[in-house]
């Protein structure tokens, strides 16, 4: 598509996202394109893979703090969220088929449907319960108590670069669980428009991070997974 205009142009950041900073600076940089033009859209910091360590030490840091926010205000943060999804989902259409490719009405759909996904968690967080289980000892008592596990690790494809962080990070964001994102190098625009967004939901630092690498997938991913 010709390069879009946005209602916000903030909306198109320059640099990943770890403990509520913007970094744009990294050892190397890699290019996004248009995959209409093959046109350089962004360029980016490909940053080395010690700084999904950093990344996931604010998470666990803030993990602290978040795990014991309650059910409510993580639903008010949740639906913050889809409000701005919902309120920028023009511009993050616009950002899906630039670095996509896809058709804008099919973009600006799957931003609604992954909005959605916040809608979702936000009226599903308080609702979090534990259960009373009828033990075969009569003496006994036994029940079951859901608490959020930690950081979570999200590594997303090209595909639907929003729909495919919204599933993930609200159910975790909704449990109260931090997490650091790896989106493609092909489509990383979209995810740090939605870091962007975390921001302004209300969301505290290093609870929504976002890392980024072209040449260290691999490494990054494994630390991820491990």
């Amino acid at each position: 598509m010709v390069t879009p205009t946005f209602k916000d142009p903030e909306i198109v950041r320059k640099g990943a996202f770890v403990n509520g900073e913007w970094l744009t600076q990294g050892p190397n940089q890699f290019n996004v394109t248009d995959p209409a033009t093959l046109k350089v859209i962004a360029t980016l910091p490909d940053q080395d893979v010690s700084i999904v360590d950093t990344a996931i030490d604010a998470a666990c840091e803030a993990f602290k703090t978040y795990k014991h926010t309650t059910p409510r205000q993580r639903a008010t943060w949740l639906r913050n969220l889809y409000n701005l999804m919902t309120e920028y989902n023009e511009d993050l259409g616009k950002l899906v088929t630039w670095e996509n490719g896809k058709a804008l009405p099919e973009a600006k759909g799957e931003v609604k449907y992954g909005a959605s996904y916040f809608e979702w968690y936000a009226e599903e967080a308080p609702r979090i319960y534990g259960h009373t289980i009828q033990p075969g000892n009569p003496t006994n008592r036994a029940f079951t108590l859901r608490q959020p596990v930690g950081v979570c690790g999200i590594i997303t494809p090209w595909n639907f670069p929003s729909a495919m962080i919204t599933r993930k990070a609200g159910a975790a964001l909704a449990a109260g669980c931090t997490v650091v994102i790896k989106p493609d190098s092909q489509t990383p625009l979209s995810a740090l428009a939605l870091a962007y967004l975390a921001e302004k939901a209300g969301f505290p630092k290093g609870v929504f991070n976002v890392v980024l690498s072209d040449t260290q997938t691999p490494e990054f991913g494994l630390k991820l997974c491990e």
